[in-house]
């Protein structure tokens, strides 16, 4: 096993026992947040009296065919209801247009499972798969200090329970015991197909309190591209999608040791994450449906790479970025107000859990919650 599969296999074994408690729980319903409704099996309607055989045997053969055809179609469309929300998200800046794209070798190199991950349309995007050998993750050239980081991903198509896609920021193998991490998984639920984006931040080593919010899509993420994006700098952290912040994490000098504060790579990666991305492993991925393949491209990386001639590192929160920091203008201090509408948007119509409400996991709230 090569250096960053045996990172990875730690991260995996790391990541699962923080979390089988939130995976295992119900997800918590906000009362300013209602749960989308959904169809989780199709159970026969018990027969409340004895069949007459005679009746039936007279009823017409079309007609029988007729309502047979019209229950498939009702219980198609309540499976289809359930990915596809009739929510219309708000119209916001985007964000992706300010900065430019890399192509995958001039932004990553591979990170592991090289065999699983095939470029094309000239190199600006790839696929990385996951099947029983492996799975496969790119990792960035560069580390950055701040930055906008953000890629167009189109998720594996059929049931996916398990599987784990994964855009993040991340410096575990420079600080193994003291490390920083900004998360974006997309995790492959359950048996009804559905796909849930967690965000989650880690910062100066805090594995034991994990930071996890958790949303619906709004749209289909298996049928097209849609970009998945972070902005981290000395204010805040922000979590968008197609431009539309879902969370804002921010700084604050009363409690600094909570927010990420060292230089970080990049990565994309694909895993079997079926111990805890499933309601504490309820639902592993089916490698019969395998390979699982996901497309990423339109890489944006554009940060403030940490060394003395390029980038001048200032501690987070502490005097004003670099100006060669991407992210330092004055766009990037606080959310706009259009932002602001966008992200309570999200989060009252698409967030269903977030550790600051899980009072079982969390006797203590975390300080940022209260």
């Amino acid at each position: 096993m090569n250096e960053a599969a045996s990172y990875l296999t730690t991260k995996q074994k790391t990541t699962t026992s923080l979390k089988s408690h939130l995976y295992a729980s119900l997800p918590i319903s906000f009362p300013f947040s209602p749960q989308p409704q959904y169809i989780t099996n199709h159970k026969p309607i018990p027969q409340k009296h004895k069949t007459d055989n005679n009746a039936m045997a007279s009823f017409p053969r079309e007609n029988m065919l007729l309502l047979l055809g019209l229950l498939f179609l009702s219980l198609a469309a309540g499976v289809s209801s359930s990915r596809n929300r009739p929510y219309t998200p708000p119209n916001v800046r985007r964000l992706t247009d300010l900065f430019g794209r890399l192509t995958i070798n001039q932004g990553f190199n591979t990170y592991y499972g090289g065999q699983n991950i095939k470029q094309f349309k000239n190199g600006s995007f790839a696929t990385l798969s996951l099947d029983k050998t492996s799975g496969a993750g790119l990792a960035s050239k560069n580390k950055y200090y701040y930055g906008f980081f953000s890629a167009a991903i189109k998720l594996p198509s059929g049931l996916s329970p398990g599987v784990v896609v994964a855009f993040y920021l991340s410096n575990a193998e420079t600080y193994p015991n003291n490390h920083d991490e900004i998360d974006i998984e997309i995790l492959g639920h359950d048996k009804r197909n559905d796909w849930n984006l967690q965000t989650n931040v880690y910062a100066n080593g805090s594995v034991n309190t994990g930071r996890e919010e958790k949303f619906n899509f709004w749209f289909d993420p298996t049928q097209d591209y849609h970009n998945y994006t972070i902005i981290w700098n000395s204010h805040h952290i922000v979590f968008l999608v197609d431009s539309v912040p879902v969370r804002e994490f921010q700084y604050s000098s009363a409690y600094p040791s909570v927010y990420p504060s060292k230089p970080m790579s990049v990565y994309a990666t694909i895993w079997d994450g079926s111990e805890w991305a499933t309601h504490g492993g309820k639902y592993p991925v089916n490698y019969s449906y395998a390979p699982f393949v996901v497309s990423i491209g339109d890489a944006e990386l554009t940060g403030c790479i940490p060394n003395p001639t390029s980038c001048a590192k200032k501690a987070a929160g502490t005097g004003n970025p670099s100006s060669l920091d991407p992210v330092d203008g004055s766009e990037f201090v606080s959310l706009s107000k259009e932002q602001s509408l966008a992200m309570d948007w999200a989060r009252r119509k698409l967030m269903f859990y977030s550790y600051c409400a899980d009072k079982s996991r969390y006797k203590v709230q975390p300080p940022e919650c209260k």
